[in-house]
């Protein structure tokens, strides 16, 4: 059998995760970029998010954050722009639950963003579903279900039949 002579395995080229617990300084976003929230997880990299200027885009997960930061449904993200296709755009930063509070706080982002939670504020009238129940206490509407006895003996006869 040969030697190992390297200097370890799978684990060493993976390293450590360190930046987890590190406090980032809090990006705003710049001109031709925007805030959005993610609305499904559409697998190859690729995400539909709900753009805070209240456009539904399909954007791209670029290569730097793509194994590195896990992005799941609800989160707030900023997102740039294309020029050239306003319904696509390429996801820049993934913000953690606080720093998405510290930008609400500072009106950066709306009211109305719901922060960890997968609804995605109000929707239209339009759609919304009505969902309430009547019932009509019309007195026609009663049936009178009569029961007569059965003897042990009837009873024992109809289970074995």
């Amino acid at each position: 059998m040969p030697k190992n002579k390297g200097k370890g395995g799978k684990n060493r080229r993976r390293g450590k995760n360190e930046n987890e617990t590190e406090k980032r300084e809090l990006v705003f976003k710049e001109d031709g970029q925007e805030y959005a929230q993610v609305i499904k997880m559409l697998g190859n990299g690729r995400l539909e998010a709900l753009c805070f200027d209240g456009i539904k885009r399909l954007c791209h997960i670029r290569g730097k954050l793509r194994k590195k930061v896990w992005i799941n449904q609800g989160d707030i993200i900023l997102v740039g722009l294309r020029d050239y296709q306003d319904a696509k755009a390429d996801v820049i930063l993934k913000y953690n639950p606080d720093e998405a509070r510290n930008l609400k706080s500072y009106g950066e982002l709306p009211e109305s963003a719901k922060i960890n939670d997968t609804s995605y504020g109000e929707l239209p009238e339009s759609a919304k579903i009505n969902d309430t129940v009547t019932f009509n206490d019309e007195e026609d509407d009663d049936v009178d279900i009569e029961f007569g006895e059965v003897s042990d003996d009837e009873e024992i006869n109809n289970h074995l039949l």
